[in-house]
């Protein structure tokens, strides 16, 4: 598993070598960057570029409090290699969570958001002007593009960057949370510096049926907020739930759980204010993809059931 990831790192560096090649061509850094002042959850008046980038290794996402459909993963996402980061949080990384809805997400809204998934130390969430919000999104590659939608179009991706070296890149909020702590904690940054952390061989193996298409899915769209047999996350944990939610239900909460909601049905709504109100998000998946994971959910409760480690 460590030559795995190895691997994968090694295969990544020519695309972040490519990053880092065209951030310093570009001077990536006061002269480009927009000094413009943003908002903390805590109503704090901080620069971007002085306060919030300058010399730092940070992680930025633009998320919208009310956004039903990737901003609850990409958080949630981010709350896992948050806990997997420790106290390098604040300390020599730091998240940056900015609203591209700064009406309405006041920093009282993005208080409670921040607390509803946990966020700790060295994480911020940040609101402004619309026009300042704009301009960092358009130096990160993250603006809208002409025709779409400037909130439902937004990217689903963190933009990772070190600037005191210059090394910028992008990845998917689907990723592994192991595989971007090791990006965001170790390959952008000092090696000679490394805090050592779990050892891959420590780590959980993945389930037997990991190459199913209903795990990979879990794995990669659901885990980050739900566990099955380990206890609540941000949302519910799912073990049995196959045997106490009609199938019908479960596929239209799985497919269109923002609609789900809108419309009052009494199971969503109860969970929504359960769960401190975090939305599930709507990640487009098709009957397919809905079916697949259906099947994972009801393979492993039947495992549960005939005593395996999922049962209760």
């Amino acid at each position: 598993m460590r030559r795995s990831i190895s691997a994968m790192i090694a295969a990544a560096a020519p695309l972040v070598l490519l990053y880092a090649g065209l951030a310093r061509a570009a001077t990536w850094g006061a002269n480009y960057f927009p000094n413009v002042p943003l908002t903390t959850q805590e109503g704090k008046t901080v620069r971007f570029y002085d306060d919030l980038l300058k010399g730092k290794r940070v992680v930025i996402d633009f998320i919208y409090t009310k956004c039903g459909d990737s901003c609850p993963l990409e958080t949630a996402r981010l709350a896992q290699v948050h806990r997997l980061l420790g106290d390098r949080m604040g300390r020599d990384i730091f998240f940056y969570s900015i609203s591209i809805d700064p009406v309405r997400d006041t920093p009282a809204e993005l208080k409670a958001y921040a607390e509803s998934y946990r966020a700790g130390p060295g994480w911020l969430f940040l609101t402004g002007k619309k026009a300042d919000i704009e301009a960092i999104r358009k130096k990160l590659g993250q603006a809208a593009r002409a025709g779409e939608n400037e909130l439902t179009d937004h990217s689903t991706s963190f933009t990772i960057g070190n600037e005191a070296t210059g090394q910028w890149m992008r990845d998917s909020s689907t990723d592994d949370p192991h595989y971007l702590a090791a990006i965001i904690g170790d390959w952008m940054g000092d090696w000679k510096n490394r805090v050592p952390g779990q050892s891959y061989a420590e780590k959980p193996e993945l389930p037997a049926s990991a190459a199913d298409r209903g795990a990979n899915l879990f794995r990669t769209r659901c885990a980050a907020c739900h566990s099955i047999g380990e206890g609540d996350g941000v949302g519910p944990d799912l073990a049995g739930v196959t045997r106490v939610r009609k199938r019908e239900w479960l596929a239209g909460m799985i497919a269109l759980p923002n609609e789900m909601l809108a419309k009052g049905d009494p199971i969503a709504t109860a969970l929504f204010a359960q769960y401190r109100q975090v939305r599930m998000p709507n990640l487009r998946l098709g009957d397919v993809d809905v079916n697949a994971l259906l099947g994972y959910l009801e393979a492993r409760d039947a495992a549960g059931a005939s005593g395996g480690k999922d049962g209760k």
